[in-house]
């Protein structure tokens, strides 16, 4: 029955379809909706459907979603025909990612365009530029708080540029990704200029109150996401008299979700940019979508419906276009941004493995596994039809946000591990050479998050201060580890730009008064390519950093178990100081890899005993990624101090 009403109600739009929308070509766009209306209006309903212009939002929904099927190239319609054909081609171990700051790597979007080569060179063939919206000139978050959502910022570049980039791109088979920020706007975005000259319709866009009564509700149970920089949750306007809900920043107004009309702009927006060219969207903030008295404003459920909405109605007019999830949660809550079915991803198809990331530094502070071991058992199963985004480093800070119960597991006391690891990253613990800086310290809790280069965390800056050769290798090993590991864990592995030319610290921010209280844009760096130029000098720290992740890279894309298709099994063994995993083919017995990782700066060795099928195969065992047979003797693998292994046996 209620596909029924659903059906009805969806013929009733068509009928009331504008007529220039009606006469167009439509007939994909006709199958895809209704396939997947009955979806849409439940979602829809349930969202907004106690609202009396229900319908009338229901007509401009489908409305929105024709115009800009319209409007979509015919080149990009052949690409969404292509991969709906192909439907888990984004699973594929072929793809490499790299995240940038476009000013930073080239200086705007043309210098970009003219260094696609380098990303070619060292096998990335996925480019996540950071922020490029309009922002204000003066505090923007990094870019985060968009003044125009469908202008690129006139300092990076225009929309034609982009245009540009994405053709070249697309020649290459590079994907582009780019950053839409749902949650909020900037305080200068014109919706917000409107609500506080007292326009109603778009104070109906943002959570705005006369006094501090429901403020102060709110206040009971939210969080605060910058308690140093900007505590609190409400921020009040002179101008417009009234307390507007600022989680981030004062300068960023949350976006009123419970609005249809909100969720209507915001879906345009997506589609905007899907029809630029953009390969995946990262929707920035998700977790915040939804604000409920008595909450976190957190994980809410209704969050979720707003993203299998906009998932939904993205497949409609751009099914070749992938989302991925900015969350960065619980593990037991991240894997529900996937959307909950048994296979599919109803919400997003790729999320942030910040858990994984988290872990991999707790390994790289204690010399020893033993924590991330435990953590990663505590990682829930993906669904077949997503994938994870593995990273060592981001544009964010390190946060330290593991369970409980899994630090006492391992062995530590969870508040005085978190305190080494903080005393550990800021170089203030005996025989720690990281130069990572503080960031978020909440004075109530006691938190704090980490900044500070991959680099000059793991103590490469230190040891080219001193001209510590031994440390320096060990600097440059520990880099080739972590990376070694977001490449065969599963997922597409996401390297930060800079990284892999061993890009230390950058303290210019300090001159700058709207990013010198953000200790975050100590690891944005502006790239010397005079210095990424010696990733091509031999005995330079460049070269061996580049050459390696080069190398390393390419060797990943031959191996297809590597693919994503929940095909990773880890390893309990009795060296702490190891991470083992295997990962092997659903379809194929015995064809498999086994990865070894020593966190430990002595050499270590693994009983190959424990590992069933792999004992008694010395002579057939070979490392994939250096072509050489590891060293074993007596059944026992010999890892070197901060080595590791793809083992495979011939």
């Amino acid at each position: 029955m209620y596909e029924q009403i659903s059906h009805t109600l969806l013929n009733d739009i068509l009928n009331q379809i504008k007529p220039e929308i009606s006469k167009a070509d439509l007939r994909h766009f006709y199958t895809r909706l209704g396939a997947n209306f009955y979806a849409i209006h439940s979602l829809f309903e349930k969202l907004y459907g106690d609202r009396d212009d229900f319908a009338e939002h229901a007509l401009r929904l489908v409305e929105t979603m024709a115009r800009k099927y319209i409007n979509r190239s015919e080149e990009l319609k052949l690409l969404d025909e292509s991969r709906e054909r192909d439907y888990n081609w984004f699973l594929s171990q072929k793809w490499v990612g790299m995240a940038l700051y476009a000013n930073g790597f080239a200086g705007d979007l043309k210098g970009l365009r003219d260094h696609l080569g380098y990303f070619q060179e060292l096998g990335v063939n996925m480019v996540h530029i950071m922020p490029i919206m309009e922002c204000p000139d003066g505090s923007s978050d990094g870019g985060y708080a968009v003044s125009n959502f469908r202008q690129i910022d006139d300092r990076i570049g225009t929309l034609e540029d982009l245009n540009d980039l994405a053709k070249d791109m697309r020649q290459r088979d590079l994907l582009l990704v780019m950053d839409v920020v749902l949650n909020h706007t900037s305080d200068e975005h014109e919706w917000a200029c409107k609500a506080r000259k007292g326009e109603q319709k778009y104070l109906d866009y943002y959570y705005t109150f006369e006094n501090r009564t429901v403020p102060d509700m709110f206040e009971q149970s939210m969080l605060e996401v910058f308690p140093q920089t900007a505590p609190g949750n409400f921020t009040w306007n002179e101008e417009m008299q009234r307390w507007v809900m600022t989680v981030f920043n004062n300068y960023q107004w949350d976006l009123n979700y419970n609005n249809p009309a909100v969720f209507i702009e915001m879906l345009d927006i997506i589609l905007f940019w899907a029809n630029q060219g953009v390969d995946v969207l990262r929707l920035d903030a998700v977790a915040f979508l939804w604000k409920k008295i008595g909450s976190t404003c957190q994980n809410e459920r209704e969050a979720h419906l707003i993203l299998q909405l906009l998932k939904d109605c993205c497949q409609v007019v751009a099914p070749s276009v992938l989302f991925i999830a900015e969350a960065i949660v619980a593990p037991s809550e991240v894997i529900k941004y996937f959307g909950e079915d048994a296979v599919i991803a109803k919400e997003c198809e790729v999320a942030y493995n910040a858990t994984f990331m988290a872990l991999m530094w707790d390994a790289v502070a204690t010399k020893n596994a033993k924590l991330l071991n435990q953590g990663i058992k505590s990682l829930p199963v993906k669904l077949d039809r997503a994938t994870w985004l593995n990273y060592v480093r981001c544009h964010d800070d390190i946060g330290l946000g593991f369970d409980d119960k899994d630090v006492i597991k391992a062995g530590y006391e969870p508040t005085s591990h978190r305190h080494f690891l903080v005393e550990y990253f800021l170089g203030k613990f005996d025989h720690s050479h990281a130069r990572g800086l503080p960031f978020g310290q909440n004075l109530k809790t006691g938190d704090m998050r980490i900044s500070g280069s991959l680099a000059s965390l793991v103590g490469l800056q230190y040891a080219l201060e001193v001209g510590d050769i031994e440390a320096t290798d060990n600097s440059i090993k520990m880099i080739l580890l972590l990376h070694s590991l977001i490449f065969s864990f599963g997922g597409i592995p996401l390297l930060y730009y800079g990284d892999e030319i061993g890009t230390l610290n950058d303290d210019s921010y300090l001159a700058n008064p709207y990013k010198m209280d953000d200790t975050r844009w100590v690891h944005r760096p502006t790239i010397d390519w005079e210095k990424a130029d010696l990733r091509h000098a031999p005995g330079t720290v460049e070269y061996a950093i580049f050459s390696e992740l080069k190398r390393m890279i390419a060797v990943r894309k031959e191996i297809d178990v590597f693919a994503d298709f929940n095909n990773r099994e880890l390893i309990d063994v009795d060296n702490p100081n190891l991470f083992v995993f295997e990962r092997y083919n659903l379809h194929k017995q015995g064809d498999h890899v086994l990865v070894v990782a020593n966190f430990n700066a002595e050499p270590q060795y693994l009983n190959l005993e424990e590992i069933g099928e792999w004992k008694n195969q010395k002579d057939q065992i070979v490392d994939l990624y250096s072509g050489k047979s590891p060293d074993i003797y007596k059944n026992m693998l010999l890892i070197p101090r901060f080595g590791f292994y793809w083992l495979h046996q011939a």
